[in-house]
């Protein structure tokens, strides 16, 4: 895992939870950048896209990681200011766009919006989630682009998905870049506080 090339940042929600994760969650600055501009283009309804990158396996752990690469603005989407419905011609436009300019990624996950409310996942974002990103590795960001928090919601080392518990991220700086979190219910994680080792492969 490129632990060497990030910053941890841990959710606050995260002392609460007794789980584990089943996987860590790796994001770029860029997609990290574009999900936010992009949260914060409709403060009424809510809106939201996809998260593509690479699943990967630590060869040194058997650990496995994603990396979320890009964030992808879902196009013909029907949203309210409590719903968003992805439409079949927004997934065919996405898997259009993956597979013209992204043709050796992976759909990792999702984001969406929760303007004015608080991060969750609402029985309809499981029923999404579940339908359609069912893979263990496959995550869903809820971002609340009002009070500027958010949280990555990853399936437990049993496949379960708690819609309460979310989790924080590592951030790719490259190893010389600043940090661009801003999320607010996030706390920087010194390196080494929770035991985490410098893999050099990526």
């Amino acid at each position: 895992m490129p632990f060497k090339y990030a910053e941890h940042w841990r959710a606050d929600a995260e002392l609460e939870n007794p789980n584990q994760p089943g996987i860590t969650v790796f994001m770029t600055q860029k997609a990290y950048i574009r999900a936010n501009v992009h949260a914060q283009s409709d403060l009424n309804n809510e809106i939201g896209g996809w998260l593509i990158g690479s699943w990967r396996e630590d060869q040194t752990t058997g650990e496995e990681f994603i990396i979320v690469e890009r964030a992808l603005p879902a196009l013909y989407a029907k949203r309210g200011s409590a719903y968003i419905t992805f439409t079949q011609d927004s997934q065919l436009a996405m898997f259009d766009i993956m597979e013209e300019k992204f043709p050796d990624k992976v759909l990792v996950g999702w984001y969406h919006t929760h303007p004015k409310m608080s991060v969750f996942l609402s029985s309809f974002d499981l029923f999404l989630h579940n339908s359609f990103f069912p893979h263990p590795w496959q995550v869903a960001l809820v971002i609340e682009p009002h009070g500027h928090t958010a949280g990555f919601f990853i399936r437990d080392v049993d496949g379960i998905l708690d819609n309460r518990a979310y989790y924080g991220f590592h951030e790719l700086t490259g190893g010389k870049y600043l940090s661009v979190v801003r999320w607010k219910n996030m706390t920087y994680q010194e390196p080494g506080e929770q035991g985490e080792m410098d893999y050099e492969n990526e």
